[in-house]
């Protein structure tokens, strides 16, 4: 188990944010290990392809070759606290600006893992080129995979937020903290995680973030070993809600057909086609056609967001779920 004592000034600064390159890095994790998402499918061709980019096979020749396990805290930088239309950005920034010694550190503990790293990779180490180089990759990678479905993808930690925000209003730190994972507790002092390590760490007068997570869902990740960059990220709330919709064998199914009563069922937030076509493993073409009928119907309304189309359930969507 890891325990975490926090101060009080460190609890004052607890903050909730979404965290874009927790994503990016959770995407990949998958990615690499040929895993699918249980909620979300396949990561698909594309994100294979994006794999081939030099910068972004340097991130992921440090993922731990079981999908899960230590990554380097330098790809996860702490969000600051910034608009959600800069947080990406920023976290590459920060990425490209670690500084040599830590790279050494973090890139050495998946060496001291037995992990074989490419002569690339020590290269990149060696000679300082490793933080610039990773955030290009993580850019790359996020461009070719999440940059057209962030809208919904980020509706649902959007989501997310609001619930714990809600509760911390209600409850205190305490009662937020105690609430994001089974795995996760809280006894007023001290910070216990449920990992198999056996740590004890401190956090004193600075900042924590906890993030919620779509695409590690349902897990739980801990970036606490360094002070200025601590990180909890925990499974977004809603995320496997469409799954466990009981559609196969309900009466919108008889009405609507499967994959559409599924398609439904899954738009009580707003999503893109791509998103869709992803998390139900359906060609892009076949989520479209049902769309188009969705909407004709008055199921779902669609509005467009920059380049971006996006579909939620109508009121009239709904009351047929509900």
């Amino acid at each position: 188990m890891i325990t975490v004592a926090v101060d009080h000034a460190s609890l004052a600064r607890l903050r909730l944010t979404a965290s874009p390159v927790q994503e990016v890095v959770a995407w990949m994790r998958l990615t690499v290990v040929g895993r699918r998402h249980p909620v979300y499918g396949d990561p698909g061709p594309a994100a294979r392809r994006a794999l081939t980019h030099p910068d972004t096979a340097l991130v992921a020749s440090v993922m731990p070759p079981s999908g899960s396990g230590y990554a380097p805290d330098l790809l996860t930088p702490q969000p600051p606290p910034a608009p959600a239309s800069r947080l990406l950005d920023e976290q590459l920034a920060a990425v490209a600006a670690t500084p040599a010694d830590q790279v050494h550190e973090q890139v050495g503990v998946c060496a001291a893992m037995g992990r074989p790293l490419p002569a690339e990779t020590r290269a990149a180490v060696a000679d300082g080129s490793f933080g610039r180089r990773a955030a290009d990759g993580l850019r790359a990678f996020w461009q070719a995979t999440l940059a057209d479905g962030w809208a919904g993808l980020y509706g649902v930690l959007e989501a997310d937020l609001a619930t714990r925000s809600a509760t911390l209003a209600r409850g205190g730190a305490g009662a937020l903290l105690g609430s994001l994972h089974r795995d996760l507790g809280w006894d007023g002092r001290r910070i216990s995680i449920g990992l198999p390590y056996d740590e004890e760490l401190a956090l004193v007068d600075t900042d924590i973030v906890l993030a919620p997570t779509a695409l590690g869902w349902p897990g739980l990740s801990v970036q606490v070993c360094s002070p200025d960059d601590a990180v909890l990220g925990y499974p977004a709330l809603g995320v496997g809600d469409w799954a466990r919709q009981p559609v196969a064998d309900g009466t919108i199914a008889e009405l609507l057909g499967l994959t559409r009563a599924r398609l439904l069922g899954d738009l009580a937030l707003p999503r893109t086609n791509a998103e869709l076509s992803n998390r139900h493993d359906l060609a892009p073409a076949t989520v479209s056609h049902h769309l188009g009928v969705l909407h004709r119907c008055g199921m779902v309304v669609r509005r467009r967001d920059g380049r971006t189309v996006l579909y939620q359930r109508s009121a009239r969507g709904d009351d047929l779920v509900s």
